[in-house]
């Protein structure tokens, strides 16, 4: 058979701004948009190679359906294919633009390796990756191999120091110096106002007793004191032998 048209179209990372666009598992890819349109039809299907750059080079493509690599042989074989898509998912008329997250199917072991999956990316790569359109006949057209991908490496719990950086320390010091002296700023403006407000009630209940004791008291309960008569030789009636007696003279020295 002739061998497969090779397209100028380079596969990249998807230029949006995604979360989890490259993990240590996962990348996201551009789906290609209207690139095999000229070499296909309604029964074909577009196909992902997912390789390790350092075997990249030594992929054959797959003459059939049955022998496509399967993402168990990834680590002996170094290389797969995975994400098959029908031609129209890629065609000219279909929206753009659209990701194809590589690595995403966690279930890939349920399958026992008889159908092509999607599974995690087992280490960082780097990884290479092109899409291969295939019929009946086998492959017929093909892009080129993308740049080397590497993804994100996870930190290993050994590797993580649990004891504070020393150089940040002084710069931790002052951060909690200003936060101590502002919540003291914050707290003597509050005692103010508390302040300010319990002694300006006390003003305004001593400015009302004062004016209180100003006023005239006068008892209901208890009748007035009349001057009393005085009998003869200026003593009040009814004293008897206690009225008032000249002092005794005292007695010569």
């Amino acid at each position: 058979p002739a061998p497969p048209a090779l397209l100028p179209y380079v596969p990249r990372l998807s230029p949006m701004a995604l979360p989890g666009k490259l993990t240590a598992t996962t990348f996201a890819l551009e789906r290609p948009h209207c690139i095999f349109h000229q070499h296909s039809n309604a029964s074909d299907a577009i196909w992902l190679v997912v390789a390790f750059a350092s075997a990249s080079a030594a992929f054959r493509n797959p003459p059939s359906r049955a022998e496509v690599p399967l993402y168990q042989q990834l680590p002996t074989r170094g290389s797969y294919m995975t994400l098959e898509m029908a031609v129209g998912t890629c065609s000219c008329s279909a929206p753009s633009p659209a990701v194809l997250r590589v690595g995403a199917d966690t279930a890939c072991g349920a399958q026992a390796g008889h159908d092509p999956c999607n599974g995690p990316l087992p280490s960082p790569g780097p990884y290479r990756v092109k899409f291969l359109l295939m019929g009946c006949q086998g492959p017929k057209a093909e892009t080129r191999w993308s740049e080397p991908i590497l993804l994100r490496r996870a930190s290993s719990p050994s590797a993580i120091d649990p004891s504070p950086v020393r150089g940040g320390s002084s710069a931790v010091v002052v951060i909690s110096s200003i936060l101590a002296s502002l919540g003291a700023v914050l707290a003597l403006a509050v005692l103010s106002i508390v302040g300010a407000e319990v002694w300006a009630c006390l003003c305004h209940q001593g400015l009302g007793t004062h004016a209180f004791t100003r006023r005239s008291y006068r008892t209901h309960h208890i009748p007035p004191t009349l001057p009393l008569p005085t009998g003869r030789g200026g003593s009040p009636p009814g004293l008897g032998c206690f009225a008032s007696c000249p002092p005794a003279a005292r007695p010569a020295k």
